[in-house]
Order: C-alpha cells, then sequence, then structure tokens
C-alpha cells in the first residue's frame, strides 16, 4: 500500500476511536469550524501539528459541508537539519504548505525572563497576520488533551489561579479572527502511537532553551507537571479526565473568588444575599 494512503487510512480506521471520532467531537461540541470558514491550520513540524494538518485534510475531503483550508509553517530561525526535516515531512504526507520566515528565535536569545512565553506569544502574532494576508478567519493549532489537564495544573501551581487552554478563542489583537484548538479530547498517547505505528520522525522542540528536554538535561514546568499526572494516573487511571470535567462543572457557589470581564468577585459580594 501506498505510505501516504497507508497513514490517512490509520487515522480513519485503526485509530478512529481514538483520534479521528475525538477529531470530529471536539469540532461538533465546540462548534470550532462552520460553513464558509477559512481557515489556517499552523504547523510547527512536531507531531501534534502534522496530525492535525492531516485531520483537516479528511475532514475537507468528507465533511458534510464546505470550507476553505491552508497549512502554514512559520519558520522562526530553525536549524538547517530541522527546516529540511519539516519540508521532508510536508512532502511525505502531501501537504502543502506556505513557510514563511522571522527571527524569533534571535529576538528571545537573550530574554532571561520566561523566554518561552515571549517566543509563544510572538509565534502566535505573526501566524494571525500570516493567516489574515491568506483571507482565513481562524487559526488551527495542535494544542492536545493533555496540553489543556496540563495548563489547569501548571496554572494553580505556579500561577496561582484556575484556568486552562480553551477549545476557541477571540483574538484581541487581530480583529474578525478566531483560534479554534480541533485536537481538544485527542491524548499525546493516542498521537505518539500513530506517529510510530506510521513510522514517522517529527520535530521536538528545537530552540536551545527547550532542546535538552528529550534528553532530560533540562527540565521544564511543564514536565514536572506531565510526569506528576502519569505518577498519579498509576493510583487512579481516570485522574486526568476527572482534572478535564472539574473544568466543565466549577461550582461558584463554593468558591472562594472568581474574574470575569477583568472584574474580581468575592463570595463575600454575595455572601448575605444567599439564603441556606
Amino acid at each position: 500500500m501506498d505510505k501516504l494512503l497507508e497513514i490517512e487510512r490509520s487515522i480513519i480506521k485503526k485509530y478512529r476511536n481514538n483520534i479521528w471520532k475525538k477529531f470530529i467531537r471536539a469540532v461538533v461540541d465546540y462548534k470550532l469550524i462552520e460553513p464558509n470558514d477559512n481557515i489556517a491550520v499552523c504547523i510547527s513540524g512536531g507531531k501534534d501539528s502534522m496530525l492535525l494538518a492531516k485531520c483537516m485534510q479528511e475532514l475537507k475531503k468528507h465533511g458534510k459541508f464546505d470550507f476553505g483550508l491552508k497549512f502554514i509553517v512559520m519558520d522562526p530561525g530553525y536549524a538547517k537539519p530541522n527546516r529540511e526535516l519539516i519540508e521532508s515531512n510536508l512532502k511525505l504526507l502531501n501537504i502543502d504548505a506556505e513557510i514563511f520566515e522571522t527571527n524569533i528565535f534571535n529576538a528571545v536569545t537573550e530574554i532571561t525572563d520566561s523566554p518561552c512565553y515571549l517566543c509563544a506569544r510572538m509565534r502566535r502574532g505573526y501566524l494571525y497576520k500570516k493567516a489574515q494576508s491568506l483571507g482565513c478567519n481562524k487559526i488551527a493549532l495542535g494544542h492536545h488533551f493533555d496540553d489543556v489537564i496540563e495548563t489547569v495544573l501548571l496554572s494553580m501551581f505556579y500561577g496561582a489561579e484556575f484556568k486552562t487552554m480553551m477549545p476557541k478563542l477571540h483574538s484581541t489583537n487581530h480583529k474578525g479572527m478566531e483560534l479554534i484548538r480541533p485536537l481538544y479530547y485527542v491524548k499525546e498517547a493516542d498521537i505518539k502511537h500513530w506517529q510510530t505505528y506510521n513510522g514517522l520522525k517529527f520535530l521536538q522542540c528545537a530552540c536551545k532553551f527547550t532542546e535538552g528536554l528529550a534528553t532530560g538535561k533540562i527540565s521544564g514546568k511543564r514536565t514536572e507537571i506531565k510526569n506528576l499526572i502519569s505518577s498519579l494516573r498509576e493510583i487512579n487511571e481516570n485522574v486526568d479526565i476527572n482534572i478535564f470535567r472539574s473544568l466543565c462543572s466549577v461550582n461558584l457557589s463554593t468558591i472562594l473568588g472568581y474574574k470575569k470581564d477583568n472584574k474580581t468577585i468575592s463570595f463575600l459580594d454575595y455572601y448575605d444575599k444567599i439564603s441556606d
């Protein structure tokens, strides 16, 4: 069987339950894609965004309505071998993507305070701008289920607040643009299985701040949280699902305070108005 066809079939056949159905369910549950949308799928070169690109291709081919699809790759200053790996995978997976260059890596090289945060903000700005220039109204990112629940604990442990990645967001700086995350329900382990099954090699984070994560030379906060959840899963196999479900059932009457529209609301604001 042709390699490309085998890869595409594996998404909707072998991994139908763990990848394809979850991808479709997120699209439907959160109304991520609507008729006449023009969506820019942002490809970093990693396993998540490459899988997202293939899922979006399959949805366009087999979906119930038409929508526009563009694929964009931002090169923030990759080393030549990393750029070549991305280009090779795009060709193998039949993804017609436009690659555009920026100097983000150079811009954050001397930053010591939250360089990853700044890099992510800059990347997103460039992606929105490029998508708009192509006539798109949405950008699609490859964040998955594990990213969502890890962000919950990262926010609690290191940000002192309860929040996560949303399945979709209106851009605050690019009018008329939205960000969507169609892999919202897909677990990282299943993405890795799909990658291994098809014998694919994708780019890992290629900046100097995090390139040592895979070898254990650098430890990041997200890696710490990932390991914590993994250890908790040995005690309770549903711990990650329960974290996710807690996002959908926050009981405001038992919360000390919350924020809405940049306004902080304390339980004391409505305490005397509540009767037993």
